[in-house]
């Protein structure tokens, strides 16, 4: 007789199912997936074949609620879809499965409604600790997150008390104005966002300080948004203006794509003869031959790892003082703007990464 499996109207395979097939009792099911647990090995066989058999799995949401901890590591990010941000949550949800914790994104959406929403989400299943990932997620999630004892991560943004992932925007964008300048360029222009998230504003300024330091012009404008339709929008303020940039420096690759799609398409100019563009990201479609984008990379898995091990080291040392971990943003050579030192190839720039 084939062994008898939950009918279809219960939720799922439980404990009690798993000792009834292997003819033990409910605590011993518990022993033997207790690590370090007491429990004969002939018993413990007993109740993983009866699991295998069942398709039977722990439920750790369950464990996590009765000793008060849980797995769940919240991700809150405001428009998380968007551009380079979902890469990285990509690359922390993968982190976190590999470290035998269970993600879970928190969008916090636009409305009060949405926010309210999203903070029972996140705070009413006990997450073990919070990332809050780069954009604009208000800081009630982070006086949550301390209020409730949780270990607290945030990237791309400065908060107190809280341990940060952070790229080093303002090295990379006072290079991107410097190798303007080096081409010989006097007129430049600077594609920034109206969202004015912490990282927009600082590559916005130091690119625009280090430009007129070295005797540019710089004409800023902001898009809509830190995305493509907010590219577009940049690239024809710019490029409608009495003089037109000879090279612009955008916040993101999601405007660089619509700067040079309005440049090309709309403007009638051509990338890089009548126009350099160099960006920040590197996305994958930085890379597509109908931009071959010039770019700063942002590595997502170097972040992501960053971020879980600044977790695992707060747990374990819970009054250390905040740490600032400060990544680089290599510089990535296309053909929408092309050095006038000597660089290598994009090729040679993946062999030595």
């Amino acid at each position: 007789m084939r062994p008898s499996k939950p009918s279809q109207t219960q939720d799922f395979v439980s404990a009690q199912h798993v000792a009834k097939l292997a003819g033990v009792s409910r605590s011993a099911v518990s022993r033997a997936f207790t690590p370090g647990a007491s429990i004969a090995e002939e018993t413990r066989r007993k109740v993983m074949a009866a699991a295998e058999t069942l398709g039977y799995q722990v439920n750790d949401l369950a464990r996590g609620l009765l000793a008060n901890k849980s797995r769940l590591v919240g991700l809150v990010a405001t428009k998380p879809e968007l551009g380079f941000r979902t890469h990285l949550a990509a690359a922390l949800t993968k982190a976190l499965i590999a470290r035998g914790s269970i993600p879970l994104m928190i969008n916090t959406g636009q409305t009060d409604a949405e926010l309210l929403a999203a903070q029972r989400a996140l705070f009413g299943h006990r997450a073990e600790a919070t990332i809050i990932l780069s954009g604009s997620p208000p800081a009630s999630f982070v006086d949550l997150a301390r209020r409730n004892g949780q270990p607290l991560v945030v990237i791309g943004r400065s908060e107190p008390d809280a341990d940060h992932v952070e790229i080093d925007n303002g090295s990379a964008a006072r290079q991107a104005a410097a190798l303007f300048v080096a081409r010989g360029f006097t007129r430049l222009g600077l594609a920034g966002s109206r969202s004015a998230t912490p990282s927009v504003v600082e590559r916005e300024k130091a690119f625009c300080a280090e430009a007129r330091r070295l005797g540019a012009h710089v004409l800023a404008v902001r898009g809509g948004d830190s995305d493509y339709a907010g590219g577009r929008d940049a690239g024809r303020q710019l490029l409608d203006a009495p003089e037109r940039p000879q090279g612009i420096f955008c916040i993101n690759d999601l405007l660089a794509l619509g700067v040079i799609d309005h440049a090309q398409r709309e403007a009638g100019l051509h990338v890089p003869q009548d126009l350099s563009v160099i960006g920040f990201d590197d996305l994958p479609e930085a890379g597509w031959l109908s931009y071959g984008l010039t770019t700063f990379r942002q590595d997502p898995t170097e972040m992501a790892d960053t971020a879980v091990a600044l977790i695992d080291r707060r747990q374990s040392e819970p009054h250390h003082p905040p740490v600032r971990v400060r990544i680089a943003a290599p510089l990535v050579v296309r053909h929408s703007f092309v050095p006038h030192t000597s660089f290598p190839s994009e090729n040679e720039q993946d062999s030595v990464r």
